[in-house]
């Protein structure tokens, strides 16, 4: 988006209610942040009442982050075209019909198809809202207070992210259709307070780059399809390397497409000149590989393999989010002073030997014991999401703070995505294989044993009861003795999903390395918005990046 620094101070501030805009736009923003995680915890009880498979889970989580990255940048656009205010009302008015629906979904065979197409409107929602919302506290408040209003609105809202599995966790115990009507009054609320704010529109008179748009939508969409299907097709396949590459040829075509695109591309690419944005950017991608991840496979494994209640399993959760709040502080201290370098290779460090530790631990079967891992992965995550989103937005070149943050959070939603195709893929083939080899050691028939195998593991996100087989017939009577072994087979499986972690960490700490260094601020980024040339900036972006850290 290309909310201009000018526009913002000539009457948007002044005529509007700083603190009524602000306050509803992070209400607002607030229910796509808690959405992102307040699915996992549910998922063991959507799974038994739906009787979803694990496959179809994980795609009900998916086509949410999936929807909302590959709509991003189009949101932003519309915002630019509509005026940021029209945008966040139907952004939000689309989101809650959309959640209000996903909790209304029928009992039956369709009910998995319902939950993606509506889970995949309310990623279009966040998508629409979420920029929007953003050009509205731009637009708001005069550069002098906008830094604060801007710190304050990330940081709410991504504090947020930790509300998820607790508000998830008591919400179930009612029932689960209540983490999507939960935001019905949030959205209200939100809706009252923009109203009141009397937040004024600004549209322009641009055109909408529709093919980059489609681009970018489908070339997300079919690369994530590859990668979540591989588990169903097999990695042997041609379908899926037909997906995934053919994905990633369209994303490269869009890249090729924007860079020679006159006039208003859907993503201003030029902000990658930057040797720092790149790299935060990648820091960032590799941190999103584990972060959201992390959700929905911890708070399973906690139920499956520890028994534990969806509460039980919030709790669990809190102590990753307790490392994750305490180090996200030191981040933005490291940032201010000394860059955003040292806090990125921090935490990706820390991040990297945390879930190595933490996924060593999985087998104990001991919820307290991983405490102090948990929270050293989760430390590792928050020492680098506000740094290395922050960076970014202060490096932009010739674009806004709208189309940086566009930009890094398209590439953080995809990177989530990618994430749980993956590594749910890998955990649906170990924890077969482990399956499979146990209740061959039990006796039942080669072939048999692969066969339900698979059954259990496509079902392993179910209740304890009801993965515990009834009848009295030999495999049942096998079955039931092999449950606990089972329970252990599946903490085995996610071992292999917390180092892939792990490593991808080490990855971002390769990139991390590769940052120029020193601390960026909005004026040596903010080139079309202050009137400032960027050729008149570059000597001080010399300068920033040969003082290291």
């Amino acid at each position: 988006m290309r909310t201009k620094q000018g526009d913002s101070t000539l009457g948007a501030g002044r005529a509007a209610s700083q603190p009524l805009a602000l306050a509803a736009m992070m209400l607002a923003v607030a229910m796509t942040f808690i959405d992102q995680t307040i699915v996992s915890i549910a998922a063991p009880d959507i799974v038994s009442e739906l009787g979803l498979s694990t496959s179809g889970m994980q795609w009900v989580i998916n086509a949410y982050l999936l929807a909302l990255a590959a709509c991003f940048a189009f949101g932003g656009r519309l915002a630019d075209l509509w005026g940021p205010r029209r945008v966040v009302v139907a952004g939000t008015l689309i989101f809650v019909i959309s959640s209000v629906l996903c909790g209304c979904v029928p009992v039956g065979d369709h009910a998995l198809t319902w939950l993606i197409v509506f889970r995949v409107t309310q990623g279009l929602g966040a998508a629409l809202l979420f920029p929007a919302a953003l050009a509205v506290v731009v637009a708001v408040f005069p550069v002098e207070r906008r830094g604060r209003a801007l710190a304050l609105f990330f940081g709410v809202t991504g504090a947020l992210t930790a509300v998820g599995p607790l508000l998830g966790g008591w919400l179930t115990a009612w029932t689960w259709r209540a983490i999507f009507w939960v935001n019905v009054p949030v959205a209200i609320i939100a809706l009252v307070l923009t109203a009141l704010a009397r937040i004024p529109d600004r549209r322009r008179d641009e055109s909408l780059d529709v093919r980059g748009a489609l681009l970018i939508v489908a070339g997300m969409g079919l690369s994530v399809l590859g990668f979540q299907q591989a588990s169903a097709w097999g990695w042997d396949s041609a379908a899926t390397w037909a997906c995934i590459a053919g994905g990633l040829a369209l994303l490269y075509a869009f890249v090729r497409y924007e860079l020679r695109t006159p006039g208003h591309p859907l993503i201003n690419l030029s902000v990658f000149r930057d040797r720092g944005f790149t790299s935060d950017t990648l820091v960032l991608f590799f941190a999103m590989l584990a972060f959201v991840p992390v959700f929905f496979f911890a708070s399973v494994y906690a139920q499956v393999s520890l028994s534990a209640s969806p509460n039980q399993a919030a709790l669990y959760l809190l102590y990753f989010f307790a490392g994750f709040a305490i180090a996200s502080q030191w981040g933005g201290r490291i940032l201010d002073k000394r860059g955003a370098r040292p806090a990125m290779r921090i935490g990706c460090a820390l991040g990297a030997v945390g879930f190595a530790l933490w996924a060593g631990k999985l087998t104990d079967l001991s919820m307290h014991d991983q405490w102090p891992y948990a929270a050293l992965a989760g430390a590792g995550i928050g020492f680098i999401l506000a740094p290395a989103s922050t960076d970014a937005v202060n490096r932009s070149i010739d674009a806004s703070y709208g189309e940086v943050t566009g930009i890094t959070q398209t590439i953080r939603n995809y990177a989530a995505s990618v994430g749980l195709a993956v590594f749910g893929t890998i955990l649906t083939h170990t924890m077969t294989d482990r399956v499979t080899e146990t209740l061959s050691t039990r006796g039942v028939p080669p072939g048999t044993d692969h066969s339900v195998a698979r059954d259990v593991t496509q079902a392993i996100t179910g209740n304890a009861d009801t993965r515990t087989p009834s009848g009295d017939g030999p495999l049942e009577t096998t079955m039931r003795e092999a449950m606990p072994a089972i329970r252990m087979d599946f903490a085995e499986a996610n071992q292999w999903i917390f180092y892939g972690m792990a490593i991808a960490l080490a990855v971002g700490y390769f990139c991390a390395l590769r940052h120029p260094g020193g601390r960026a601020t909005p004026q040596d980024g903010m080139a079309s918005q202050d009137g400032t040339p960027p050729t008149e900036r570059r000597p001080r972006d010399s300068a920033r990046s040969e003082n290291g850290d």
